[in-house]
């Protein structure tokens, strides 16, 4: 969505670093070892999340130099996983009281470091369980793998869990949701298209673009 929106608009597109990132697969091995009792917490939770949360800060400071520049994760969402990767087991109370105020000391210089102070509009592509394990399978990561790692469904699971908590108090911004269990954007042209709309105009309410320029928009998707 990020790609095809930031396309659509002629802005630019941030994407989460997952290709370049050493700690990723290191992360999920350490998942397996506190599941197996190997280890008391994952050595890798804090790193993985400090390294997401240096990447994304430098995202969002360059994305919100200019107008509709869109990142595929936000700043905002963040914590949910170290909270949850604490919650656990995988972290330790002063692991997760440390981000927390590391995250806290960067969202309070963000508008310092920035045009603005928060995002003009939150898209949430919300979907169940048994989506979210189509798309990771289809997305191909070895290491996302519930075939190689079976521990990763419950982990899924509770990842769905502590979005839903999330996007019921996310009020920093605007929160569009899009039922991702029934539109397909990727695959499907016609549900592309509603989705697209669906962005934009919530972006005209917002007033980050212009009634006649979404008009021109919908009017070329749909030749």
């Amino acid at each position: 969505m990020t790609k095809i929106l930031s396309e659509e608009l002629g802005t630019k597109a941030f994407f989460e670093p997952v290709e370049d990132n050493p700690v990723l697969p290191l992360f999920y091995r350490g998942n397996k070892m506190v599941e197996a009792g190997e280890a008391d917490s994952n050595p890798y939770t804090f790193l993985l999340q400090v390294f997401f949360l240096n990447r994304r800060f430098a995202m969002i400071k360059q994305a919100m130099q200019e107008d509709n520049n869109v990142l595929d994760r936000s700043i905002y969402e963040d914590s949910i996983f170290m909270k949850m990767n604490t919650d656990q087991g995988h972290a330790t109370e002063e692991e997760w009281n440390i981000y927390k105020s590391l995250l806290n000391n960067m969202l309070e210089e963000l508008p310092y470091a920035a045009k603005k102070k928060s995002p003009d509009l939150m898209i949430m592509i919300d979907v169940n369980l048994e989506t979210m394990l189509h798309r990771i399978k289809k997305r191909g990561r070895d290491y996302e793998q519930i075939d190689t790692d079976p521990s990763l469904v419950k982990y899924y699971g509770s990842l769905i869990k502590y979005y839903d908590e999330w996007k019921a108090t996310y009020d920093k911004s605007p929160l569009l949701i899009i039922d991702g269990n029934k539109l397909d954007f990727v695959e499907d042209p016609g549900d592309r298209n509603t989705v697209l709309n669906m962005i934009e105009e919530k972006m005209v309410d917002v007033g980050t673009l212009e009634q006649a320029r979404y008009d021109d928009l919908r009017a070329r998707r749909e030749d």
